[in-house]
């Protein structure tokens, strides 16, 4: 197995925030030029996460919702049950990918998930993340730190949107939060899981795909 050809995921299921955040902060600084790029795959319980030059008064109402200030880029958004949490932990240096390319890449992996659904999706250049028509459906927050990203994608499938009124979402007043549910009646976690992870491996490049490991720690 070649290690820049081969992503390895991690399906690590329903997670408090903090303990994974610290978890990809000490991978991503403990990571060497040997190290293979992961994808953990997983849910969150509620949280919302404030990115590191997030304005609080994007906050509109608080409740026994917690609130993180985190180090990612990007405003605030919501985690929850429902929610399909991607986290790449990405060596964009060995890779030859520079941030703006890879984040067009992860939404294009976004988007071909959906298609996969029927459902017809598009990026926004002034406001990462996807969309079906003016609709937000994905979101995207990253950190880059040795030349490596942390943090990932958010893709709403079938999830309690209501905390989302509780904020401007991604900082854009009136911003309409959809999810997957909305479309389809049906929609099975891991079933998204494996397409997007599958996209995510061919346009990222890696030319053995992914290779799913057993959980046994972050």
């Amino acid at each position: 197995m070649s290690i820049s050809d081969t992503l390895l995921v991690k399906n690590l299921g329903l997670q408090s925030y903090e303990p994974v955040w610290q978890a990809m902060q000490s991978f991503t600084e403990n990571r060497t030029a040997d190290t293979p790029d992961e994808v953990w795959l997983l849910e969150h319980e509620p949280v919302f996460t404030l990115g590191r030059n997030g304005k609080k008064e994007h906050i509109l109402s608080t409740s026994n919702i917690p609130i993180i200030e985190i180090d990612r880029g990007g405003q605030v958004t919501y985690h929850g049950p429902g929610q399909l949490i991607v986290y790449l932990m990405i060596d964009i240096k060995r890779r030859g990918l520079g941030v703006r390319q890879l984040v067009t890449l992860i939404e294009q992996s976004i988007i071909d998930t959906l298609g996969e659904y029927q459902l017809s999706a598009q990026a926004k250049k002034e406001a990462p993340g996807v969309y079906i028509g003016d609709s937000k459906i994905a979101a995207l927050g990253l950190r880059i730190k040795k030349g490596c990203s942390f943090h990932g994608l958010s893709l709403n499938l079938d999830m309690d949107l209501t905390p989302f009124k509780q904020i401007n979402p991604c900082g854009y007043k009136n911003l309409e939060v959809i999810q997957v549910s909305d479309y389809i009646e049906t929609i099975e976690l891991s079933q998204v899981q494996q397409k997007l992870t599958l996209h995510l491996a061919k346009n990222l490049g890696y030319k053995e795909g992914y290779k799913t490991v057993e959980k046994d720690s972050y």
